[in-house]
């Protein structure tokens, strides 16, 4: 699978707060949710982001609070992906279970506006703008499929269909 988009970058330890701030956790729609999408970071987000952009971050994205309304945030404002240099355990497991593709690359290096390919199958980043390549851990097939299929949900339904035919 391979996403292509423009990127947004942030800095070091994003917290859940940043990307979905804690006065808007009385819904769990993913809609409402997306129009608030690290408004607190950069208030111009929600606004100008669009479907297949991609977030380029430093270290321990998604520290804080274990919310799962974080990176549904993020997939519902049309995010194609996450690349940091780390992800907080809980993110990077929520982010897995709701299908919202992230890739840890500790070396990217990437600014506003850049573009980036990013092949989910086999870790490679481009950055188109500057010409450089990088190398993330691919995820094995089983994740891969889980992503492709929106989540792990739709993954394990699928499954349990496959095994009653």
């Amino acid at each position: 699978m391979n996403i292509e988009g423009k990127v947004w970058a942030f800095g070091q330890d994003i917290d859940t707060d940043a990307i979905i701030p804690a006065r808007y956790l009385s819904t769990s729609d993913p809609e409402e949710l997306a129009k608030h999408c690290m408004e607190d970071a950069d208030p111009d987000f929600p606004r100008k982001v669009q479907r297949g952009d991609i977030v380029v971050a430093g270290k321990n994205f998604g520290c804080g609070s274990s919310r799962e309304h974080a990176p549904i945030a993020i997939k519902a404002a049309g995010i194609g992906c996450v690349v940091a240099r780390s992800f907080a355990r809980i993110f990077y497991r929520n982010a897995i279970n709701i299908g919202l593709p992230i890739l840890e690359c500790p070396d990217i290096m990437a600014q506003d506006g850049d573009v980036l390919s990013v092949d989910l199958g086999t870790g490679v980043i481009v950055n188109k703008t500057t010409n450089k390549e990088y190398q993330a851990a691919a995820f094995p097939g089983f994740m891969q499929e889980i992503m492709e299929l929106g989540g792990l949900t739709s993954f394990i339904k699928q499954r349990i269909e496959q095994g009653s035919k």
